[in-house]
């Protein structure tokens, strides 16, 4: 039997979550995003959200859905939510978030829900609230809706060679397309293209009033070393903060060298620091 103060949120609660959102509009912004689009009625959204704290003062949330999301966790929310979420199955494909809330987490359920396919515990996420001093690739765009077809061979690479799986092994794909096509048609999907084949990629995977989050960073392999993703990053920055949100951000694994040094000729600054476990 529970004694901490963990409950699921309803609607009526709204106010009160995203006052916590806010508190965190870099390292929240997926469920904001998702707050923002299905509101708290579980049979609207794909996830619920559970609370820590009284009625008059809600302290902590967790996401639990497609992913598991801690919100301004501490380790006796951590505590809580990992005692609720251990009576119930896992549909999670991953756990994401700050690291102190994602660590503590599968510190708890790790013995239950063990072993994860992969832990990555330094993520620094960065964020840029100004234009890049690098110019900018003329050849990055916005992918149009009637090249899904040719964006999609590239998002499945950047996918299998990023998460360790691929994203046509459960359903042939269908639900990996959907998606791809969903950032498409809302204008958030990017690439640069040379003799009709997709040489650079990125997504903005998740969009709030705070910050759009850009995610499937790709360089297409044999075009790696030559000097093409700091333009391309350039261009994608630029255009996001001119249409899309005030300030861009993402996190990267702690050992992407490379990646980093990209990000930081671009102007991101750290925010902190996420981890994710995979299933």
């Amino acid at each position: 039997m529970l004694t901490v103060p963990v409950r699921q949120l309803g609607e009526t609660e709204r106010g009160a979550v995203e006052r916590i959102l806010d508190q965190d509009p870099f390292g929240a912004a997926q469920v904001t995003e998702r707050v923002a689009a299905h509101g708290l009625s579980w049979w609207r959204a794909d996830g619920r959200i559970f609370g820590y704290g009284s009625r008059r003062h809600l302290e902590a949330l967790c996401w639990f859905g497609g992913h598991l999301t801690p919100v301004l966790a501490t380790p006796p929310a951590v505590s809580a939510f990992a005692e609720l979420i251990l009576s119930e199955d896992r549909c999670c494909s991953s756990i994401v978030g700050r690291a102190d809330a994602v660590l503590g987490l599968w510190e708890h359920l790790g013995p239950q829900w063990g072993p994860a396919r992969d832990v990555r515990p330094c993520q620094p996420l960065l964020v840029a609230d100004a234009p890049p001093a690098i110019p900018p690739d003329p050849g990055v765009r916005i992918v149009r809706s009637d090249e899904i077809d040719l964006l999609f061979p590239a998002a499945v690479a950047m996918y299998t060679e990023e998460v360790g799986v691929s994203p046509l092994a459960d359903d042939g794909g269908r639900g990996y397309r959907r998606r791809v096509a969903e950032l498409v048609r809302a204008r958030r999907a990017y690439a640069r293209v040379v003799g009709g084949k997709v040489i650079f990629k990125a997504e903005l995977a998740v969009v709030t009033r705070h910050t759009a989050q850009v995610q499937g960073v790709w360089v297409a392999p044999e075009w790696r070393g030559r000097g093409l993703a700091g333009p391309a990053m350039s261009a994608v920055v630029r255009d996001a903060l001119r249409r899309v949100a005030p300030t861009v951000s993402l996190y990267v694994n702690g050992h992407n060298d490379r990646a980093r040094r990209v990000y930081d000729r671009c102007g991101f600054r750290g925010a902190g620091e996420f981890a994710t476990v995979l299933f």
